[in-house]
């Protein structure tokens, strides 16, 4: 059995229950139960769950939405060194101790949406992927499945999906950790 384990944002906390269900008895997964948050805030997390995550084969992992939100009009909440740099130190953590490991892009917002913008967001996406690349870690960009139509996908607060979003979400991270499954 490939054991699977995602980690991540709110959005993960969307998609990843679809997700496992998608992927069926096939597949053993784990999750966190709280929200990963920012990036510095899943780094920590890598302590607090280190016993439960011994032994998963593929980490399926998201972070991006707080650390470019701007909640105080100073700019945003990660600095892009920062971001890049602790989102590294992720990536080697878990590269370290599990066979797979795919980054999830950061989704798009409603335009709507007060705090985050989506060249904010397209811009960290483009710093951080190249970074991850060059390490090993796999990308599944999320951020295409939802930037089409946007508005049709995204709920009522602009920022998170809707049911049908999140499915979409994890149709296409069950297409992705199949296709990382085989490589095993």
């Amino acid at each position: 059995m490939i054991k699977v384990g995602f980690l991540g944002d709110s959005i993960r906390i969307g998609y990843a229950p679809i997700a496992k269900e998608l992927l069926g008895d096939e597949y053993e997964c784990f999750e966190p139960n709280e929200n990963g948050c920012f990036a510095k805030y899943t780094l920590r997390q890598l302590i607090d769950y280190k016993d439960a995550m011994e032994g998963i084969d593929i980490i399926h992992w998201n972070n991006g939405l707080w650390d470019v939100t701007q909640g105080f009009d100073d700019g945003l909440f990660s600095l892009e060194e920062e971001y890049v740099d602790l989102m590294k130190r992720i990536a080697s953590i878990l590269l370290k101790r599990h066979k797979k490991v795919i980054f999830a892009t950061t989704t798009p917002v409603n335009p709507k949406c007060g705090h985050l913008s989506n060249p904010e967001i397209d811009r960290y996406n483009a710093l951080v992927v190249p970074e991850l690349e060059k390490m090993g870690v796999i990308i599944n960009d999320l951020n295409s499945v939802i930037a089409p139509e946007v508005e049709k996908y995204t709920a009522d607060d602009f920022l998170h999906q809707t049911p049908l979003g999140s499915y979409k979400l994890a149709e296409k991270v069950v297409e992705v950790i199949r296709e990382v499954a085989k490589q095993l």
